[in-house]
């Protein structure tokens, strides 16, 4: 899979990392990949998944071959791994997304394993290729990832409020959105769990920012330009 790479800026990337880049160059010897660097990146004929087509992006792993040289490799599962090691629940992680699946999207956690955001804990839709700062949601019993974008806690909440906050200064200071409302209706609208929401706008609500009525939520006058 790829995606039309006309209005994406070429990456500074590095070796050890995986890149969405851009075909810039397809011949005999394989296909060559803006990275960054003066000097277009390989990425042979034996590491390609699929014949990639100049102008498209590829989700690519940069290594070194036997000879030193810097080449890609599209067959990602040579190098990341599904167990990970020395991270715990909380930890603020690199995810670059990779393809969806039934559960969830699944992406690259720092360059080396490979973890998952569940579809109903993204707040939005993602493309391949996304460069994104998430955390660890859990670490499984058999080591794999289940991630998320928002932070573990209390700040995951202030990120939740935020969301209304803004929602609600878009839509004149009222949002038709309460405790009652269905939980598909809040994630449509704000992307979060219901009870996400419900925590952070009992937070507002003590901050004194908002008023929680029967049908809705409304904006305290005076705390539209700040909070």
């Amino acid at each position: 899979m790829t995606t039309d790479a006309s209005h994406c800026p070429t990456p500074l990337a590095r070796i050890g990392e995986v890149a969405y880049l851009e075909v810039v160059t397809v011949n005999a010897t394989g296909a060559f990949l803006a990275w960054g660097q003066p000097k277009d990146l390989l990425l042979p004929f034996g590491e390609q998944r699929f014949r990639p087509d100049v102008g498209k992006r590829v989700l690519v792993m940069i290594y070194q071959d036997q000879q030193g040289r810097p080449v890609a490799s599209q067959r990602l599962d040579r190098f990341i791994v599904d167990v990970a090691e020395g991270l715990a629940a909380g930890d603020e992680v690199t995810l670059i997304t990779e393809d969806r699946t039934d559960l969830g999207v699944k992406a690259v956690v720092n360059h080396r394993y490979w973890g998952l955001l569940y579809h109903d804990d993204l707040p939005r839709a993602l493309r391949r290729g996304q460069r994104l700062t998430g955390y660890v949601k859990r670490v499984r019993d058999d080591g794999r990832l289940d991630l998320s974008l928002l932070p573990p806690g209390a700040a995951k909440l202030d990120v939740v409020g935020e969301s209304v906050l803004k929602a609600l200064r878009e839509s004149g200071g009222y949002l038709a959105l309460a405790d009652k409302s269905p939980a598909a209706e809040i994630k449509a609208r704000l992307g979060v769990s219901k009870s996400a929401f419900k925590q952070a706008i009992g937070r507002l609500y003590k901050r004194r920012l908002i008023v929680i009525e029967d049908g809705g939520i409304r904006l305290v006058p005076g705390s539209r330009e700040g909070h």
